[in-house]
């Protein structure tokens, strides 16, 4: 499976981490190929295959991986030993500090989060769309790591994997007069009497008051680039999902 490392978790020997891309799986047309998402309509058995390809080129047993029905919601979930690969809890970010237990986020133009805290030795998996990000879910995640592990925010490693950006995610007044009341308006912007919106802004700026340095943005638009990634906008809804991993060793 063809997948990306992010530079700033390379170079951290006791977690490991990758953003997926749609390239190496068996799904079949649109899922074509490496859907890991099983709500999406694609056959079960493929996204299980795609699943024990991405294991075991991670060097993780599956049966270990904690993904997510994702809701665009502010909740966040402390993985314990009741969550397994077939129960997935609902909600938009899972933390752990367990050593082997894979958390899985999935996109398709949405943003991907991983987070590492190197110090308390504690990891984090968010799901953040314009939904995620205008409900703060990403500072409220570091607040939970806090909370659970006594994650510093200046301790933190941030990336931000492919998601759609500013040039494609055409918006509607209503996002706009919200975007701006959350006090965001930098995150948008206009053209051909258009409105566009940014959700990477949003959480750049969110990580820079939460007095996160340590930040990587991998910066390929998922919507530009629908021949690497999934993108549920520039694929029409129906398309598969790539995904971001991070496990402690």
């Amino acid at each position: 499976m063809k997948t990306i490392s992010p530079t700033l978790l390379s170079l951290h020997k006791n977690v490991s981490a990758c953003f997926t891309t749609r390239h190496g799986g068996v799904s079949s047309s649109p899922y074509e190929n490496a859907n890991l998402a099983f709500h999406v309509g694609d056959k079960r058995v493929d996204v299980l295959t795609n699943h024990d390809l991405l294991a075991a080129q991670m060097n993780y047993n599956r049966r270990n991986l904690i993904h997510m029905r994702q809701i665009h919601s502010d909740k966040i979930v402390v993985v314990d030993q009741n969550l397994t690969f077939n129960t997935p809890p609902e909600c938009d970010a899972l933390i752990t500090n367990r050593l082997n237990i894979p958390l899985m986020v999935m996109s398709a133009d949405c943003t991907p989060i991983l987070l590492y805290d190197p110090t308390n030795h504690a990891i984090a998996a968010i799901h953040a769309g314009r939904a995620g990000a205008l409900n703060h879910i990403l500072p409220k995640t570091i607040l939970g790591m806090n909370s659970s592990f006594g994650t510093l925010p200046s301790d933190l490693v941030a990336i931000l994997g492919p998601s759609i950006h500013g040039c494609c995610y055409e918006v509607n007044s209503s996002i706009e007069d919200e975007t701006r009341a959350q006090g965001y308006p930098n995150a948008l912007h206009y053209q051909n009497e258009k409105i566009y919106l940014d959700v990477n802004t949003i959480l750049l700026e969110q990580l820079t008051s939460s007095k996160v340095e340590n930040v990587e943005v991998i910066n390929e638009c998922t919507s530009c680039h629908c021949d690497r990634y999934f993108s549920y906008r520039a694929d029409r809804q129906q398309t598969g999902r790539i995904a971001g991993v991070i496990i402690l060793r």
